[in-house]
């Protein structure tokens, strides 16, 4: 059985999340985002190992304010979505959604994920079993909708809830604490959110980081992923509504939770 890349989450600012995947056979090293270059170069130095690409999932400034930084002392390419690079930092390689690159050996996928911005994309991994979501699919939540619509951002959430369960979902903040509050307001006798709900308190309570998570506890806990769930319609009063339209209250909810 091939192994699955080595995958490092690496904390940055106040609560954003950097990923570092490493083929211990060639030696190659990706970074998914750079929110600041101090903390991932660290990391680089401890493990010895020499950065080759930079993975960008979307254009704002916490997730790629590092970039100058880390090109300057690494020389990695630097790789983001076409429709963004306007509002990138410069691209060496471009992607599109439905396209994928090969990264020591392993396809890496170019998902789609409007919602929270519109030129998002996510990066899977199907060998490895990561998924590099950022800012749309999150742990126990999704991103804002600052720049796409109810529609767009359920339609992102279908379109990754249809990964294997056991993929391990890295997304970009430390927002699960807040997330999992608002979950158990909408559904406080799911016991798989109850679980969850202890083991997130626990791990923070420790100073450990609750991302990444997997896909299947997402499906389970996670009310962005369960819209179209009958028990959820039910929960927000909206028993006979469409999928989308009890999403879009959901996230207005969480807005002003």
């Amino acid at each position: 059985m091939e192994m699955a890349l080595e995958l490092v989450t690496i904390p940055c600012l106040s609560d954003n999340y950097a990923f570092l995947v490493h083929d211990v056979a060639s030696g190659a090293t990706a970074l998914i985002d750079v929110p600041e270059a101090g903390p991932i170069l660290a990391v680089l130095k401890e493990k010895g190992w020499t950065l080759d690409q930079i993975w960008l999932t979307h254009h704002h400034d916490d997730h790629i304010q590092g970039v100058p930084d880390m090109v300057v002392t690494t020389g990695a390419k630097v790789l983001g979505a076409k429709a963004d690079a306007h509002r990138l930092p410069p691209l060496d390689l471009v992607v599109e959604p439905g396209q994928s690159f090969d990264f020591a050996g392993e396809p890496v996928e170019i998902i789609d994920v409007p919602g929270h911005t519109v030129g998002h994309i996510a990066l899977y991994l199907p060998k490895s079993g990561y998924a590099f979501t950022a800012d749309s699919l999150m742990a126990m939540g999704c991103g804002r909708l600052f720049e796409g619509t109810p529609a767009q951002m359920w339609d992102t959430m279908q379109r990754l809830s249809a990964l294997p369960p056991e993929t391990v979902i890295c997304s970009g903040h430390e927002y699960t604490t807040g997330n999992a509050r608002f979950a158990a307001s909408l559904e406080p006798e799911n016991p798989a959110l109850i679980l969850r709900v202890a083991a997130i308190a626990a791990a923070r309570e420790k100073g450990q980081p609750t991302v990444p998570s997997l896909l299947s506890d997402e499906l389970a806990t996670n009310p962005f992923l369960r819209a179209h769930l009958p028990a959820l319609k039910a929960a927000v009063g909206m028993e006979g509504a469409s999928d989308v339209d009890v999403f879009a209250e959901i996230r207005t909810r969480k807005n002003n939770f």
